[in-house]
């Protein structure tokens, strides 16, 4: 038990050093990719606006309840919104 508990604890450390190392990757590739940042963003907002238009909102209302459903999606769109 001794030596799983050790190994996790190394495994554990050796992924935390690692963590640095991929926010430094990760703010040189913002850097380098910055012009394309607002095209990636908008990609991917429609691919949830996708998601949810194909999945959420059709399994929320199947129980019946489609009026509720309809006006919680308007609240929570107008948030969204402001």
């Amino acid at each position: 038990m001794v030596c799983l508990e050790r190994k996790v604890f190394t495994t554990v450390n050796f992924l935390e050093l690692l963590e640095p190392i991929a926010g430094i990757i990760g703010v040189l590739a913002v850097t380098v990719m910055e012009p394309l940042l607002p095209y990636a963003l908008s990609f991917a907002a429609g691919a949830m606006i996708f998601v949810v238009a194909e999945e959420v909102i059709p399994s929320s209302q199947e129980n019946g309840n489609k009026d509720l459903a309809s006006m919680w999606l308007m609240i929570g769109f107008t948030i969204m919104m402001i």
